[in-house]
């Protein structure tokens, strides 16, 4: 446990869980004087006092010892409420309280009041520590059984029985002490979930609930996405996309007019190297120079080749055109 926790005392309970189990030794002590009629072995009542000791070490770790240490620090938590709640402020529209998890908030304060791992082990250990000591206790109260006559024998038979009787004081007392933890720590329980419950209650119109979280969650969704779709209809509105349609047809309609004015250029060089060659033809074969015609073949084929130049521009204009589309 913390030091804030170990500086606690809560004597009152302690004395309480250990009154019954001291009572149950000091019977077994008075017994072992032959004060009263109870036959009890030195070893077993050793035996006896050693589980005593282990459930005393327990008894702190107990939901009734636990239970009246959150009871003598409830002022102190109180406030360290009152802190916590002032670092998790939301406001929501016009009301103000706090996002603290209270039952987390519970658990991680008194997570050292006790040792869980002990609680967990605590029904068992004790029946088990009284079995163990059962069996120790009779293997070392075990008489000889080598004897050579039957007076011997009876001696030693009665030995044994009553040692047997004496070593299951321990068991006995171990179940005791498991039944008298169960019950503590179940009245300790019930007294810790009302402690929390109060706690909760004082508390109850500073904080924002699950069910209200929820719906703000869901209230700021809705409005991130009715923000996001005004924004894509700002963006996208109709004649913003009109006027992008409209400069995007003007240009296709250029390269397509620049593509027609090159398409008819072309075809009218065609038409000129066409007549310019059925003149060669016509001239070679009337037998003129042959250097005339030559030139006329030449400038026909120049004339073609530049043709089918600007034609190759024009389409590769026209290609990108339609790329920054």
């Amino acid at each position: 446990m913390t030091k804030r926790f170990t500086e606690v005392n809560c004597w009152t309970k302690f004395f309480v869980m250990a009154f019954l189990p001291f009572m149950f030794f000091i019977s077994l002590i008075v017994g072992f004087l032959n004060i009263i009629p109870l036959d009890v072995a030195t070893h077993s009542l050793i035996i006896i006092g050693f589980i005593l000791f282990i459930f005393l070490i327990f008894i702190a770790h107990n939901a009734t010892y636990s239970a009246c240490i959150m009871d003598k620090l409830k002022d102190d938590l109180e406030r360290d409420i009152e802190d916590k709640l002032e670092k998790n402020i939301l406001k929501i529209e016009m009301e103000t309280k706090s996002i603290l998890d209270i039952d987390q908030f519970l658990e991680k304060y008194y997570k050292d009041i006790r040792n869980r791992n002990f609680v967990s082990v605590a029904p068992s250990i004790f029946p088990m520590l009284g079995i163990l000591g059962t069996f120790i206790a009779i293997s070392i109260s075990m008489p000889d059984f080598i004897v050579t006559d039957v007076e011997a024998l009876d001696k030693e038979i009665s030995l044994l029985l009553s040692s047997v009787g004496s070593a299951f004081y321990s068991s006995i007392y171990g179940v005791f002490l498991s039944l008298l933890w169960i019950y503590f720590e179940k009245q300790g329980l019930a007294k810790v979930d009302n402690y929390s419950n109060r706690i909760k209650e004082n508390f109850e119109d500073k904080i924002w609930t699950e069910d209200e979280l929820t719906i703000y969650r869901y209230t700021q969704y809705d409005l991130k996405e009715n923000r996001f779709l005004a924004a894509l209809e700002e963006t996208f509105n109709s004649d913003l996309l009109q006027t992008i349609s409209n400069n995007n047809m003007s240009k296709i309609k250029d390269s397509m007019d620049e593509m027609n004015s090159s398409f008819t250029d072309i075809s009218t060089k065609l038409n000129e190297s066409s007549l310019n060659l059925i003149n060669a033809l016509h001239e070679v074969d009337n037998s003129k120079t042959a250097v005339t015609t030559r030139n006329q073949i030449d400038k026909s084929l120049i004339e073609f080749t530049d043709a089918m130049k600007r034609f190759e521009r024009s389409t590769r204009s026209l290609e990108l055109e339609l790329k920054e589309r």
